[in-house]
């Protein structure tokens, strides 16, 4: 197994990581990537095949010593089904299911209409902010009104999620410890009111519903129904804001026709925008067991990088990879996981991309690029800083 290195902060690997990840495809389907001392893949048959191998996991075979600065974010992390393995991960995850229904998201598609359209009529003269204007509202307004969060809570939202998001990003500080951690106590502060209220006053959103839940007679406490609602407005927006990001600089810069969004073909380009570019690079698993995939043996306690853009440029599943193009035939992707952690919230994600994105081109046409995009340092995640364009 080969080892290589390269800085996931280093300035061309931000601007653009697929480079690296094809010189890591070319050594085999495993790599030793130095700079996290981890063995990691981009093999699509591998990472959906630990994905899926129950012997592989989320939660670490040694617990972890936590600094005791960090214990308030990591107690929300303790209740996090993202993190969790059957048992726990089950029993929560059938609870969540009971109230983040199908039929719930699928209702939510007149709001998201409406939203969207709202946001592009509102749209500045002149060059602006996409990201700002109209990738960071969308998502984060749809998952309030989903658990019954006031919108105009959405600004510090956006901050508590995105000062928590620090925590996953490479080469992380103090400060940014220290900011995670103020965001997850204020969090935390605001959840727990709004939680008791609705225990007190139920409505028609997805806390009361969290609360009303119940399987085999056990119902969420307090501190679970916390840490899931803090999950799902951190995942419910945060990978959706980068997609659509990275999806409109996609579809100007391969001046891609408005067809690709029209009914009978959105779907399809939302796909190709979730392979092609996704949010999210890497999740790594714990082995459980003494174990070889594809030739390489693991033991009981290493961990896997599994690395989903790289897997999802896949030439062996893929034809022509690096090439954005939206009539391809729609196949599994990496992008949400698959198995037991498969994303809760993927339809939500998929049904805000297939809205939103026609809408954005129905009324601004002529989007087009005011300046050269630039992705952030923000290694696990791929996203833009800005995405200035003129409409």
């Amino acid at each position: 197994m080969i080892e290589l290195a390269q800085s996931p902060k280093d300035p061309a690997f931000v601007q653009d990581p697929y480079p690296f990840y094809e010189r890591a495809r070319e050594a085999g389907p495993f790599f030793r990537w130095a700079d996290y001392d981890l063995t990691c893949t981009g093999n699509s048959a591998a990472v959906n095949a630990i994905f899926r191998d129950r012997r592989f996991g989320r939660e670490p075979v040694e617990p972890p010593v936590i600094p005791p600065h960090l214990a308030p974010f990591y107690a929300v992390e303790a209740h996090s089904m993202l993190e969790l393995e059957p048992p726990r991960h089950t029993r929560l995850r059938n609870l969540v299911l009971r109230a983040f229904t199908s039929r719930r998201i699928a209702g939510l598609a007149p709001d998201i209409t409406a939203l969207a359209t709202e946001l592009v009529e509102a749209l500045p003269e002149g060059e602006f902010d996409l990201l700002q204007a109209f990738a960071q509202p969308l998502p984060v307004r749809i998952i309030a009104r989903l658990l019954g969060v006031p919108e105009e809570m959405a600004p510090d939202l956006l901050r508590w999620s995105n000062a928590m998001v620090g925590m996953y990003m490479a080469g992380r500080t103090r400060a940014m410890e220290d900011r995670a951690v103020a965001a997850t106590e204020a969090f935390v502060a605001f959840l727990r009111a709004y939680v008791e209220d609705r225990r007190a006053r139920p409505a028609d959103d997805l806390i009361t519903q969290l609360i009303a839940a119940e399987s085999e007679g056990e119902k969420l406490s307090t501190d679970e129904l916390i840490a899931t609602c803090i999950l799902l407005l951190n995942a419910g927006h945060e990978a959706t804001v980068h997609t659509i990001g990275n999806g409109v600089k996609t579809l100007v810069e391969t001046r891609t026709s408005l067809t690709a969004l029209a009914p009978d073909s959105a779907e399809g380009t939302v796909e190709e925008i979730l392979r092609y570019d996704p949010a999210l690079h890497m999740f790594t698993r714990w082995a459980y067991e003494d174990i070889e995939v594809m030739g390489r043996r693991f033991r009981r306690g290493d961990r896997v990088g599994l690395l989903l853009a790289a897997a999802n440029r896949d030439p062996g599943v893929w034809d022509q990879p690096a090439r954005f193009n939206p009539s391809r035939p729609i196949k599994p992707l990496a992008t949400f996981g698959a198995g037991l952690h498969f994303c809760v919230g993927a339809p939500l994600a998929r049904l805000e991309l297939q809205i939103a994105l026609p809408i954005l081109f129905q009324y601004h046409p002529n989007l087009a690029l005011a300046a050269k995009p630039e992705y952030a340092d923000v290694y696990h995640f791929h996203g833009l800083s800005e995405l200035r364009v003129t409409a």
